[in-house]
């Protein structure tokens, strides 16, 4: 029996490691789709295009806003990020989960649109290790790091919207907290109204 696959929103400030987190959740977990965001921010070292992100220009991407090509999109630390809407919505209705690692302002779009998905806040240990994480990535200007350690400040109190937190601080812990949250959701009664009604015939109406 198909059902509806799960969206999952995982964001949280820069630096809380929620890049890492993705990668190494759906090594445990390969059924777990994640959708891949278009930028117009510059690749770093070690990036792909088409596996980390759609890297493209400002031009492009305010063309695909207006066609309604993005199921959320902001602007980010000044550059523009944005997930395809035709990406997540098919492996939905094919019964997939599908991961969004997706800024606050880009959570705040999804909730708006999707209020059934399942959305996770990443935190660091604590401000001082997010700033560690943000300089050992050896891409940022004085000026951005300062934005981002700014900005984290104020994204933290945000988590208050969120279903879950999630404190990124032993990397297997917190991977670990992210599979139990998902388990959790997939054994939830409203998700398998189908199967238990199946199991209860007629004796108990869902």
């Amino acid at each position: 029996m198909s059902k509806r696959g799960m969206l999952i929103v995982l964001s949280g400030p820069s630096g809380a490691g929620k890049g890492t987190l993705c990668s190494q959740l759906l090594k445990r977990r390969p059924e777990l789709v994640l959708s891949v965001s278009v930028t117009t921010r510059p690749p770093r070292p070690g990036e792909v295009n088409g596996v980390s992100y759609y890297f493209t220009d400002e031009e492009n991407f305010k063309k695909m806003v207006e066609k309604g090509e993005f199921l959320e999109w902001a602007k980010v630390y000044n550059n523009y990020y944005g997930t395809p809407k035709k990406f997540v919505e098919e492996h939905l209705k094919q019964g997939k989960d599908v991961i969004l690692e997706i800024d606050i302002q880009g959570a705040r779009q999804v909730k708006e649109n999707c209020p059934d998905a399942i959305f996770i806040f990443i935190l660091p240990p604590d401000i001082e290790e997010l700033k560690n994480r943000i300089i050992k990535r050896g891409s940022e200007s004085k000026e951005s790091f300062d934005l981002r350690v700014k900005s984290a400040e104020e994204e933290l109190k945000a988590m208050y919207d969120y279903d879950y937190a999630v404190v990124n601080d032993v990397l297997e812990e917190a991977v670990k907290k992210l599979e139990s949250i998902i388990v959790a959701e997939r054994c939830k009664v409203v998700r398998n109204k189908e199967l238990l009604q199946l199991v209860c015939k007629e004796g108990c109406k869902l």
